[in-house]
């Protein structure tokens, strides 16, 4: 009998923990199954807005593949950084229908939001409680073919002076000629057709080179040459006419003069659209199926300030007649030692197809290298000091401009202090920019600090030791008779012209400073050791020529 009450315990036991884990079971599904009342389908279906899960969203609404594309577009059309969907009121409306009021936050950081209501209605259908979609149900504009997008919105661009105060560069439009390799039947006809209809503004062009550029992108449109619109308009016609030419059309900040190019007009650029980037706004547009934005939010603040260039068209347009002079790379740059702005910057086609070397190209300064040597060891200080007293490796910030003035850091503690030994000459190497600097520096007694646009000085963590005034006179003494008894003797007409040549294998320098004028000329693979300074005689003739309307 006792054993008989021992095995009914046992079973009951074994009972009441299935019926407990039974119970368990069924209360855990409980607890696991999504809700399905109205109320708890719409705060689902904000949820997963705000999680960006736009399938599951619209697995909760009517119509789930219209309302799946919508969702998708706006978030990809947006790009915002969080969503964020709130349900603040439900409110029954019988035992089939509710209406839902919510709110929607899109942040695009940086204090850009777009915050708006949602009115919605949930319906009871045969599949359960839905959202009843309609687009505006996810944000308002929407509808009708409409899509959502984030622009980015700009004021009225700035003006580009000189350093005259004269209207330098100005928006225009640009029609770009391609050549499509599609769109030719016959690629020697096209090419060559081309370049003959080109010939007048672009007459380094042939159909040739054309082929060559085809040749070397298969299946890839190339790029024939950029117009202004007065010379577009003369040979339009011809250019449509010619087969797989494509022309392509847009905005650019070019030149009123366009005989003034170069590596200063591409450093304006920068400085201009950086204006343009800092006074940019945002607009969050409707979009219609035919292009038409329709604004929904957004703030655009007032334009930025005109920009004056330190760029001297009348000192520009001279050292672009000097600087093609050669048939080899050449570069001359020219700046203010009292203030270090820069009045021109140019380089001739030889030395543009090696990038803006004006600026960051880094050459051997071979004995050009004379003047810092003996700098350091006037003194007793290495040539890394001694080149930062003159410009060199300041790590100069200047807005809108990349340079590099020489490659000196970590190595003038390791060089002797006169720069023209064999040695030092395969360590050092210095831009044109830096070797102007240097001028600029002897000639106004301090470092000088360069500046491509008014009010906006370039800036620097370094603090060199200032050079005492008896070793800035030794060097101008230097550079003085290398003009005048010197290498550099068919420029002693100059007057107070100072100056110093310098060479390394087939490599020319000559840099110096007239007055508050202070310069750098490089000539590359010379044809005669006097090119440099020859180009400099050039440079100061035209510079003498009267200006030109």
């Amino acid at each position: 009998m006792r054993a008989v009450r021992h095995r009914l315990r046992m079973w009951n036991g074994i009972a009441l923990a299935t019926a407990l884990s039974l119970a368990v079971g069924v209360v855990s599904g409980f607890f696991d199954e999504p809700k399905t009342d109205p109320e708890s389908v719409v705060k689902r279906f904000t949820a997963a807005l705000t999680e960006g899960d736009a399938g599951a969203a619209a697995e909760l609404t009517s119509y789930p593949a219209a309302a799946e594309a919508a969702i998708t577009q706006a978030f990809d059309g947006l790009h915002a950084e969080k969503a964020t969907f709130d349900v603040n009121q439900y409110i029954p409306l019988g035992d089939d229908a509710g209406i839902f009021n919510a709110t929607a936050d899109w942040t695009f950081g940086d204090g850009k939001n777009w915050q708006y209501n949602i009115n919605g209605r949930v319906r009871k259908l045969s599949v359960g409680w839905r959202v009843s979609w309609q687009p505006q149900t996810l944000a308002p504009g929407l509808g009708n073919g409409r899509t959502l997008r984030y622009d980015r919105t700009d004021a009225a661009p700035p003006r580009v002076f000189d350093i005259a105060g004269n209207l330098m560069m100005t928006e225009q439009r640009i029609n770009t000629v391609t050549l499509d390799p599609a769109a030719m039947p016959d690629p020697v006809f096209s090419t060559n057709r081309l370049a003959k209809v080109i010939e007048p503004v672009a007459p380094l062009i042939t159909g040739q080179t054309l082929m060559q550029e085809l040749a070397a992108t298969p299946g890839q449109r190339v790029t024939a040459v950029s117009l202004r619109d007065d010379d577009f308009a003369v040979l339009e016609d011809d250019l449509r006419a010619v087969p797989g030419v494509v022309i392509v059309q847009q905005l650019k900040l070019i030149s009123n003069d366009r005989r003034i190019s170069g590596p200063m007009v591409d450093a304006m650029r920068k400085v201009w659209q950086l204006n343009r980037d800092e006074t940019a706004g945002w607009a969050v547009n409707a979009v219609d199926p035919d292009g038409t934005p329709i604004r929904q939010t957004g703030f655009q603040g007032p334009p930025g300030p005109d920009i004056r260039s330190t760029l001297d068209p009348r000192v520009q347009l001279a050292a672009e007649e000097a600087v093609v002079s050669v048939g080899t790379p050449a570069v001359i740059v020219m700046m203010q030692p009292s203030t270090g702005a820069l009045l021109a910057v140019t380089q001739n086609n030889q030395a543009a197809e090696m990038g803006p070397v004006a600026f960051t190209g880094q050459f051997p300064a071979g004995s050009a290298f004379d003047v810092v040597g003996a700098a350091a060891t006037a003194q007793n200080i290495d040539l890394q000091q001694a080149g930062r007293q003159l410009g060199l490796g300041m790590d100069y910030e200047i807005t809108g401009l990349e340079q590099r003035t020489d490659d000196l850091d970590g190595k003038g503690a390791n060089l002797v202090r006169t720069a023209s030994g064999p040695d030092s000459e395969k360590q050092v190497k210095v831009s044109p920019l830096g070797m102007a600097l240097v001028a600029a520096s002897v000639a106004r007694g301090s470092t000088a600090v360069p500046v491509i646009a008014a009010g906006q000085p370039a800036t620097t963590n370094e603090s060199p030791a200032p050079m005492p005034r008896e070793v800035n006179d030794r060097l101008r003494t230097m550079m003085w008779e290398n003009v005048h008894r010197g290498p550099a003797s068919m420029l002693a007409d100059q007057g107070d012209l100072i100056g110093m040549t310098g060479s390394f294998e087939d490599d020319r320098w000559f840099y110096g400073a007239k007055g508050d004028l202070a310069f750098a000329v490089l000539v590359k693979d010379a044809d005669g050791s006097d090119q440099a300074v020859k180009m400099t005689s050039k440079l100061f003739k035209e510079m003498a020529k009267p200006p030109t309307p």
